[in-house]
Order: structure tokens, then C-alpha cells, then sequence
């Protein structure tokens, strides 16, 4: 897990953003956008098999390796706009997918932002003469922590090219999938109620509800049913609990060194607080001396640099 620390280009926010966490004895949400790119894009063991898991519940297919790719995206030519992705990966065989957290609307089109990575990942593949039934397929994939589609309450939304009116579809080449997670509320207060059981959930539910609860302290019963039940749940809960643990071991850490600094920075006070009085005796000890030896008042000042009102002082003590 440390290695994440150094491969991370957002290693500085997560570390802010985990320490606010920590500071307020709260456990990471994974709605956050740098948590669930610390989840699924570490190079770990965990991480790895989440990943996948994750995948396979979202494409509904079995997904086999899994690998984390750049998330800059090379713009097709100098004035194209750039996109950075949350989590790019290719898996099986060369295809592709980027899993894109969003915690709330933004000013951006989320459909057209959609379509757009979906075009720049397409265009991105290396088929330069190659026959065009080599692209690979892609899969945008977004966790919406908002509605996006007021009027439905489905869940997933998939999205492909296909005919206007029949329907069939144009080809498998790119899919664009919306899971508004807010959409499962009212089925995950009837599975704490007990009016269903978690086995009526599929298995991109059980993923989402994991997202969009894992932090609630009020659904902790359920997030901890879904670890037991689902390997690939259990493994993104050890993947964001080393997160966490990491952490702790770096807040403690980070407060042992202030705490050394801190008790330093007394110490270097007090040594220069006691030579400034050690100075200031020395000081006057010698204007003492230079008055006591009749040296008039105004090479005394301009020697020690003491006020007049200072050497007058010490005249009338002795």
C-alpha cells in the first residue's frame, strides 16, 4: 500500500483528505472521488481482485485480469481538450474501461463528458493498420452520488448505439453505464428493516450499496453482511482499510514529529531567552565598570549600546 503513495499524482490530497477523516473519527467514503481511486487503482493484491470483481458485476461478464492504465488521456492533436479519468484499465483482452466517480451535478454535461471519454478512449487505441474489427470495446462506467434521471428509477442505465426504431444494435464496440446510487435508498432502509434480504440485490447493487454506504455508521450491519457475502466487497474493504491503517500510522507519526519539533523549539527558546539575559547581565556589568572608571556617559552608550536612562540607573545604584 505505500507503493500508492508514490504512484498516486493526487498523493498530497489523499493524504489531506485522509488525515480530515482520521481527525474527525470518521471512516473513509469512497463517494470520495481520491478514496475510490485508492481503492481500485493501488497495486495490490486486494485492490487487483476488487477491481475485477467490480468490472465483472458492471459489464456482466467474466472478467479475467485487470490492469490500471495512465489517466491522462493523449489528446488526438494540440488544441483537443485533455481529460483525466479516475480509474483506466484494460482488462481480458485489450479491453477497456474507466470507472468515474461523481459525487454531485457539476456544471459539465455529465451525458456529454460520458460520450466524450467514451470517443477519446476509442480513439486512443493503437490499431494503425490494423482492420477496424480490432478495436477493442470500452466501457464508460459512472457512480453517480446524485439523479441524473429524475423520472426513472432504474438502475443501471446502459447506453449503445443501436437503430432508431428497431432497435438492434449498431455493435458491442462502446457501453455507457449510470449507476444513481441515491436510487437505492428506499431498498436499503427495507434490507435494514428486514423486509427483504440481500440476496435480492444483483451484483452491481451490492457494489453500489457498498459505495455509496460504507462510511454511514447507520448501515454499518449491512455493509458488514455485504463483506461476509461477496469476496470482491470483502476485498475493497481491506484494500480502503489499509488505506485508513496507512494513515494512522502516518498521522501518528506526522504528530510524534511535531511533538519533537514542538519540544525543540521550547528548548531553542529557552537557551536563547537565557543567553539574552546572560548578555544583557554582561552588559551591564561592563557599563558598571566603564562608569565606575569615569568614562563619560555618551562612549558608554555608543559601546554597550544602552540607553542614557540605563547608565543614569546604574549610576544612582552605586
Amino acid at each position: 500500500m505505500i507503493k500508492l503513495f508514490n504512484h498516486l499524482r493526487s498523493d498530497k490530497d489523499l493524504k489531506r483528505r485522509a488525515l480530515e477523516y482520521l481527525s474527525q473519527g470518521k471512516p473513509l467514503s469512497i463517494l470520495d472521488d481520491i478514496i475510490f481511486k485508492a481503492m481500485l487503482g493501488s497495486n495490490s493484491e486486494d485492490s487487483n481482485e476488487a477491481l475485477r470483481s467490480l468490472l465483472s458485476a458492471c459489464t456482466h461478464r467474466e472478467v479475467r485480469t485487470v490492469r490500471v492504465l495512465n489517466n491522462d488521456l493523449v489528446p488526438a492533436h494540440f488544441d483537443a481538450k485533455t481529460a483525466r479519468l479516475d480509474v483506466h484499465v484494460t482488462f481480458n483482452d485489450g479491453e477497456t474501461a474507466n470507472l468515474e466517480m461523481q459525487t454531485g451535478k457539476s456544471a459539465d454535461d455529465l451525458k456529454k463528458r460520458a460520450e466524450f471519454y467514451t470517443s477519446a478512449i476509442l480513439a486512443g487505441q493503437n490499431i494503425r493498420g490494423k482492420p477496424y474489427r480490432s478495436i477493442k470495446r470500452v466501457y464508460q462506467i459512472f457512480f453517480l452520488n446524485c439523479i441524473l434521471y429524475p423520472k426513472s428509477k432504474k438502475l443501471p442505465r446502459r447506453y449503445f448505439y443501436q437503430e432508431e426504431e428497431e432497435h438492434d444494435r449498431l455493435s458491442e464496440v462502446a457501453e455507457i453505464i449510470f449507476y444513481e446510487m441515491p436510487k437505492l435508498e428506499e431498498r436499503v432502509h427495507d434490507l435494514l428493516a428486514g423486509k427483504a434480504e440481500i440476496e435480492t440485490l444483483s451484483k452491481e447493487e451490492k457494489w453500489c450499496t457498498y459505495i455509496k454506504y460504507r462510511h454511514e455508521p447507520w448501515a454499518e450491519s449491512l455493509i458488514e453482511e455485504l463483506c461476509r457475502k461477496e469476496e470482491g466487497i470483502m476485498r475493497a474493504e481491506q484494500a480502503v482499510t489499509k488505506v485508513s491503517r496507512d494513515y494512522i500510522r502516518y498521522a501518528k507519526k506526522l504528530a510524534g514529529i511535531k511533538n519533537d519539533m514542538d519540544r525543540a523549539e521550547r528548548l531553542l527558546y529557552a537557551r536563547e531567552e537565557a543567553e539574552k539575559i546572560g548578555m544583557e547581565k554582561r552588559t551591564l556589568e561592563i557599563a558598571r565598570k566603564m562608569k565606575n572608571a569615569g568614562r563619560p556617559l555618551s562612549e558608554i552608550e555608543e559601546f554597550t549600546g544602552l540607553p542614557t536612562e540605563t547608565i543614569e540607573k546604574l549610576t544612582r545604584e552605586e
